[in-house]
């Protein structure tokens, strides 16, 4: 938090990328050198119309209409046709598209042949080849570029809009075509707009919807190559898609229908047209009314018409449409050709006329640009964006939190069973503003850190040269060791310290585990018959160990010999056996010299020892006496039930947990024998053995499981008083 804002990190960057493509355009002119080009655009309503034979020379005097030079120094770079109505308009035609599909063939031909006829006929020089071209019901574009160009024209794509019926179908609406040529974004679209003289609030909304709709799916890479040559707005920095005006310079051709405003009557129009009186007639054009009042066409421009209205006119002639059988309609300039450019002085109109082929109902528009685009040293751009970047960088660093670590390794050497280590790691703000830190999970994890590590401070907060120390400490229990001698972990783990704006540290931990009989399950300890400590945990070479003693493995755990013998020995009869606790030093020192085979010290207390016995029972990775094996809930009230269910509980036990229960209930009835002198009593030394030896409640599953255990810990009870009373085993 900010002043009590949340950080916005994803507005951060995008305004330090707006900042960076900023000053790089700034420098443009190091590493921008610009070219000037010629392009043609037309465009006509051909009426579902085709001609008749090669169409070549005819639509040469629509697009070869200049001369081109003796060494085609005046042919257009570009060229784009835009066509509308190439068929019937009808409901066959916009429900499918296998005519139109035939029909923009046939044009787009066509229009490749016209224009390497003329270029064969120059002595084949500056040929053109097809771009891209694209349609929807009636309209076609397509884009053809001379051939030298072809290979720095990138990042073509297309889209259509229908706004037709229902807001959405093909009559009516707009094609469009991208292209990067060298490094200039350019954007063509031909569209077809609401009929009709009175239908001026239809068309506005053509324009607004195709406008909207159209969007081009270039991916990240041709935006990002848009913003770094000044193409595009910093802000679309992340997007994948580009609309209309995400471009260097946008052409907009077509029938875009709007008429002559209705103050003037329809036979006042034909008159004025007739007689190419068209300075009267341009006032009252509905296309320039409405870009006047900013509602259509915002920030195009469009070249003075000085030619005469270019619909209606009777097809195959030049007479505008006056047949007394067909509806008289107002002339008009539907046909138009506009544009808008990001830098207006690039883009020069050097001609705004129409043919005079008589084909359709409308004449063939067509305009001669003068183009200026860029084409970028892109080794320069990069030196320089590298410039920049070391600027910004000096000036970030200077405003990021540092810390220093005095170690980011932290090695706790060997640690042993129920053994802590503590190891500090100090952290020091060495940089200029305040530093917040906080330790952070790693990927697709949730704590942490493993569960042997703790950390007393998992965040926090430094003012510059403040200075504090964390202490991160391992701890071996029962469950990690059950966990590392079944080679289900080590111990080892990264910590990510994570510093806000700033780095992130990651912390090594490690230790060894010096490994204990405690925690492991009678099945593998009486395979080894060397000391626990030199057995390693690595399960390939535990495994090689247990095959060398092959038949030799022990009846009970030599670990389990050792404390009973010592017991034995150092006094059985002991006042209190198994009831006093013995000291904490002596039982770690015992733990060890059973884990290291070193002999047991005569000094230390009998009740240390017995501690040990019970605590390495406890501690069993599976307890003696197996969950399974558990007697049911049953009547025990008679000798002959109680001496049955004994029975049938030890037939039910596995040999070697076999062994070690008759082993220690042999041990605790030879304890019995000097009860006058260690008070025990065989019913404290049945729940003695129930709490070592049987499995806990907790580790049994659900409550229910729990609460039958209950019941059925009082029928284990009565066994092992009647095993540990009975005249014999």
């Amino acid at each position: 938090l900010d002043l009590g804002r949340t950080v916005n990190r994803e507005a951060m960057s995008i305004i330090k990328e707006n900042w960076i493509y900023s000053k790089l355009r700034e420098r443009s002119g190091d590493f921008t050198h610009y070219r000037k080009i010629r392009m043609l655009l037309g465009t006509w309503n051909v009426a579902s119309k085709k001609f008749q034979g090669i169409a070549d020379d005819l639509l040469s005097s629509w697009l070869c209409y200049e001369d081109w030079g003796p060494d085609h120094e005046r042919a257009p770079d570009v060229v784009v046709c835009g066509f509308q109505e190439i068929v019937d308009l009808n409901a066959v035609n916009v429900a499918t598209d296998s005519k139109s599909q035939k029909v923009a063939a046939y044009w787009t031909a066509t229009i490749e042949n016209t224009l390497n006829h003329r270029s064969r006929a120059a002595g084949n020089k500056g040929r053109y080849s097809l771009v891209k071209k694209e349609f929807l019901v009636g309209m076609l574009i397509c884009v053809f570029v001379r051939a030298e160009h072809q290979p720095r024209v990138r990042h073509v794509e297309s889209d259509t809009a229908g706004v037709g019926v229902m807001g959405m179908m093909g009559n009516k609406g707009g094609v469009a075509v991208r292209i990067q040529f060298y490094d200039t974004t350019l954007c063509f679209i031909c569209s077809h707009f609401a009929a009709h003289r009175e239908n001026v609030v239809g068309r506005n909304s053509d324009f607004s919807t195709i406008l909207a709709r159209t969007r081009f799916d270039v991916g990240q890479e041709a935006v990002r190559e848009a913003i770094k040559a000044g193409s595009l707005s910093d802000w679309a920095f992340h997007a994948s898609s580009l609309g209309i005006n995400d471009h260097d310079i946008v052409f907009w051709i077509g029938d875009l229908n709007y008429r002559i405003d209705e103050t003037i009557t329809t036979k006042e129009v034909l008159e004025k047209a007739t007689n190419n009186q068209v300075a009267f007639l341009r006032p009252h054009d509905q296309l320039n009314i409405e870009r006047t009042h900013l509602r259509v066409f915002k920030d195009f421009e469009e070249g003075t018409i000085t030619f005469a209205p270019t619909y209606k006119y009777q097809p195959n002639t030049n007479l505008y449409e006056k047949r007394p059988e067909k509806k008289l309609r107002a002339p008009a300039w539907c046909d138009r050709i506009l544009w808008r450019a990001q830098q207006p002085k690039h883009v020069r109109q050097l001609d705004y006329i129409r043919s005079e082929l008589t084909l359709s109902d409308h004449k063939p528009v067509m305009s001669t640009f003068e183009v200026t685009t860029k084409d970028i040293d892109h080794q320069v751009r990069t030196n320089i964006y590298d410039q920049i970047m070391k600027m910004l960088d000096k000036f970030e660093n200077d405003s990021l939190p540092i810390i220093t670590l005095d170690k980011s390794c932290l090695d706790y050497g060997e640690i042993r069973y129920n053994e802590r280590i503590t190891v500090p790691i100090t952290l020091t703000n060495t940089g200029q503003v305040v530093a917040h830190y906080r330790f952070l999970p790693k990927l697709e994890e949730t704590g942490l850190c493993k569960t042997w590590i703790t950390i007393d401070k998992t965040f926090g907060m430094l003012l510059p040269n403040e200075s504090t120390t964390l202490k991160i400490t391992i701890t071996v229990d029962n469950a990690i060791a059950k966990t590392l001698n079944r080679a289900q972990d080590v111990l080892e783990d990264i910590l990510i310290l994570h510093l806000e704006n700033g780095r992130d540290f990651y912390i090594t931990v490690r230790a060894t585990y010096a490994r204990s009989c405690f925690g492991m399950t009678l099945e593998e300890l009486v395979t080894y018959a060397d000391p626990i400590r030199t057995i390693p945990l690595d399960p390939a070479v535990r495994a090689e160990k247990a095959d060398a003693l092959g038949s030799a493995a022990l009846c009970v755990p030599k670990e389990l010999w050792r404390i009973v013998d010592a017991i034995y020995e150092k006094g059985i009869a002991e006042r209190d056996i198994f009831l006093l606790p013995g000291l904490a030093s002596e039982v770690r020192q015992i733990r060890e010299c059973l884990d290291t085979g070193a002999e047991l010290p005569e000094e230390f207390r009998v009740h240390s020892m017995a501690e040990t016995l019970l605590a390495f029972l406890s501690d069993l990775d599976t307890p003696v006496v197996h969950a399974e094996v558990l007697p049911n809930i049953v009547d025990l009230s008679t000798p002959e039930a109680l001496a049955a269910e004994s029975r049938k509980f030890l037939e039910d036990m596995i040999p070697i947990h076999y062994n070690v229960f008759v082993y220690m209930i042999s041990f605790f009835r030879e304890a019995l024998h000097y009860r006058e002198s260690n008070r025990l009593l065989p019913k404290k030394v049945s729940r003695i053995c129930c709490n070592v030896m049987v499995p806990r409640a907790s580790k049994l599953g659900n409550s229910q499981e729990q609460a039958a255990f209950m019941g059925r810990k009082k029928c284990i009870q009565d066994i092992l008083h009647y095993f540990l009373t009975a005249d014999s085993l």
